[in-house]
């Protein structure tokens, strides 16, 4: 990959980025269609806060110029935002990924081959823990979609605290949070959100719970993967080489645009995920399921 183009509304900032990254002469734009139009990228990536992530993704697909459009993980801050998104880009034929980069993780994956190989039997349930549900927990929920095939969810019940203002690039998170859901192939998950006001009560990033046995990832700090099966004497923890997983989601990006395949990390799939982030917090609003 190459690097062709920047924009950014502060001309400042894009001539640094420019700088910085050796961009041609010329690459730097302060209205990004014109710097669309005039580059004509592959891949556009979208770094900007949080509440513009709409309006930039969806007038990149208008001008139908970029074959993949890459973008900062959460969506938006608003669900039909969310959507609009990935139909602007299905309409368009323009691949949509957002940057759930912790799917590529070595522990992660591994948890799910051990899950897929049928080591712990059948999944019967997904616990989660995060710093909340939206900023940091988009990564966790969408992990739990991960462990479980993808499948939707068919309901969500929450209650949640916001007793602390916590704002992390233009979008509201919750003090704390407790969630459960339950899929459509009727595995539940239970989910709790925290971030230095709470308490830990799940004891790891993901559990996940089956008829032989429990998976558990990042148990603490000191521990990427611990693995129970049914009959050992003692739990197994692996250990794992680091890996850099934003190269590994940008990788990916390429890879399934030059193979026209769905990526792990498509607006489709984000847009579940998100589903579930916005359906515990209206759970909360109407004090119901």
């Amino acid at each position: 990959c190459e690097r062709v183009a920047c924009a950014d509304i502060v001309r400042e900032n894009a001539e640094t980025f420019a700088e910085t990254f050796d961009l041609p002469e010329g690459a730097v734009f302060e209205d990004y269609r014109e710097m669309l139009q005039s580059a004509e990228p592959d891949v556009v990536s979208v770094c900007t806060p949080v509440p513009t992530h709409a309006d930039l993704v969806v007038g990149a697909a208008e001008t139908g110029v970029p074959g993949a459009i890459h973008c900062e993980k959460p969506m938006a801050d608003q669900f039909e935002d969310c959507r609009r998104m990935v139909t602007a880009c299905e309409e368009a034929g323009i691949q949509l990924t957002f940057n759930h980069q912790r799917r590529f993780a070595p522990p992660r994956r591994e948890a799910k081959r051990i899950l897929d190989r049928g080591d712990i039997g059948e999944l019967q349930r997904v616990e989660m823990e995060s710093k909340n549900l939206f900023d940091w927990g988009t990564h966790l929920v969408d992990l739990c979609n991960y462990y479980n095939d993808e499948h939707a969810a068919e309901w969500v019940l929450c209650g949640l605290d916001y007793s602390h203002e916590d704002v992390r690039y233009g979008a509201h998170n919750e003090s704390q949070s407790v969630a459960v859901w339950e899929y459509e192939n009727g595995v539940p998950c239970l989910a709790t959100g925290h971030y230095e006001w709470g308490v830990d009560a799940i004891g790891a990033q993901s559990r996940l719970v089956g008829s032989e046995g429990t998976v558990e990832v990042y148990p603490d700090d000191d521990t990427p993967l611990r693995v129970r099966r049914a009959g050992d004497a003692a739990p197994e923890e692996p250990e794992f080489e680091e890996a850099d997983l934003y190269y590994r989601s940008m990788r990916h990006v390429v890879e399934c645009l030059d193979a026209g395949e769905e990526p792990t990390t498509s607006g489709r799939k984000a847009l579940r995920a998100t589903g579930i982030i916005f359906g515990a917090w209206e759970s909360s609003r109407r004090r119901g399921r």
